[in-house]
């Protein structure tokens, strides 16, 4: 990937700019809590957005995607957004760095990623965590802290993209560390680094390959649900609340909300519980809590879909230890945590008997728990 972006970026630009990379995230559990105030419990992994970037001595930005073939140039003034939705990634970091005070020139990139695209590995994150190192970098001298940063991608989300969504993603690819997950407080900002050790076991992604688009998405809507039962509750968010709450004033909120409380009251102990058992090495728990979230994703929640309930049938049949829907649902990928010596019997189930069902194969993802944004350096 790097060699083909240094030489696109000399045949476009002539010369040479700077390496700058940004995982994509997995989350180990605590699906929908991030904007309702929760925890959540990422890492950064080792599928990426990698851009080389120079400051060109103008005020336009000439961005090029080679995933894509395309190429946009645009302005910084704020009606100068490009019509290219995947352009207005880029342009909205560069506006929200500008509006924090922050100093944005003209410059040249082009980019490409192996992060995989609708699979729930945000994608959309890492290329904002990836431009937003770059240009605090570059045109900054790093003044912005790197949660800071987290803000310039979730922002850009909000103001520019349509996506109304909370900080977990953009703060994974920010702040990735290799071998360790993060437990992040969404309210206080607070996060904490947990080892993962995977003696004996693998992480792996099962991609459905069914693609969800978020923008005006039924995402949106069960934001509104959990906002709407937080305000009659009497509280901030379903962070401050409890089943005993919930089951106090269930008469007044409709089923459908009801439902959609309990899961992310469920989900919050769900997080507390598999980082207690991390500390102990108790996978066993962290793999029934895993599908514990799946459970409540599919039949509380109600944001899974036909095929990825399939594959975590197949998980649970195979004897895989956990096995879960990851992302914003709608498709996407299920985690699953497997012990390796089941490893080649599941990933052979799974890819047969999805394929006989659904007419395409899923991909595998093998997980591996990388650093976060940063300039590139040869390892």
């Amino acid at each position: 990937m790097k060699k083909e972006i240094k030489e696109k970026f000399t045949e476009l630009y002539g010369g040479d700019g700077v390496l700058f990379v940004a995982p994509g995230r997995f989350n180990l559990i605590g699906e929908h809590t991030d904007y309702n105030g929760g925890f959540v419990f990422p890492g950064a992994i080792d599928k990426m957005i990698m851009a080389d970037i120079r400051p060109n001595g103008t005020d336009r930005v000439n961005v090029y995607s080679m995933d894509l073939g395309e190429k946009a140039s645009f302005g910084l003034n704020e009606e100068d957004a490009p019509k290219e939705q995947w352009a207005r990634y880029i342009f909205g970091v560069c506006r929200e760095i500008i509006k924090r005070g922050g100093r944005v020139n003209g410059f040249d990139a082009v980019f490409a990623g192996n992060v995989p695209l609708g699979a729930g590995l945000s994608s959309s994150a890492a290329l904002e965590s990836c431009f937003a190192n770059a240009l605090n970098e570059l045109f900054n001298d790093n003044k912005f802290p790197r949660m800071e940063l987290a803000k310039i991608g979730q922002s850009t989300e909000h103001n520019y993209c349509g996506v109304n969504c909370g900080i977990m993603d953009q703060f994974a690819s920010v702040h990735g560390k290799k071998d360790n997950l993060m437990r992040l407080d969404c309210r206080s900002g607070e996060f904490e680094y947990f080892p993962f050790k995977l003696d004996g076991y693998k992480l792996v992604l099962v991609d459905s390959r069914v693609k969800h688009e978020l923008v005006d998405s039924p995402y949106n809507k069960r934001r509104e649900s959990c906002e709407r039962v937080a305000k009659t509750l009497g509280v901030d968010t379903l962070r401050d609340a409890n089943m005993a709450m919930l089951e106090a004033e269930k008469d007044k909120i409709s089923p459908e909300d009801l439902r959609r409380a309990k899961y992310v009251i469920e989900e919050k102990d769900r997080v507390l519980e598999v980082c207690d058992a991390l500390e102990k090495g108790d996978l066993q728990t962290v793999g029934k809590c895993m599908y514990g979230t799946h459970e409540g994703l599919s039949k509380l929640y109600e944001v899974s879909c036909e095929e990825l309930d399939f594959l975590n049938e197949v998980a649970r049949d195979c004897g895989v230890t956990g096995s879960r829907i990851m992302g914003g649902g709608f498709g996407g990928c299920t985690v699953n945590l497997v012990k390796e010596d089941l490893y080649d019997h599941f990933i052979e189930t799974a890819v047969n008997k999805f394929t006989e069902r659904y007419g395409h194969e899923p991909k595998i993802y093998p997980v591996i728990v990388s650093d976060g944004a940063r300039r590139y350096e040869e390892q």
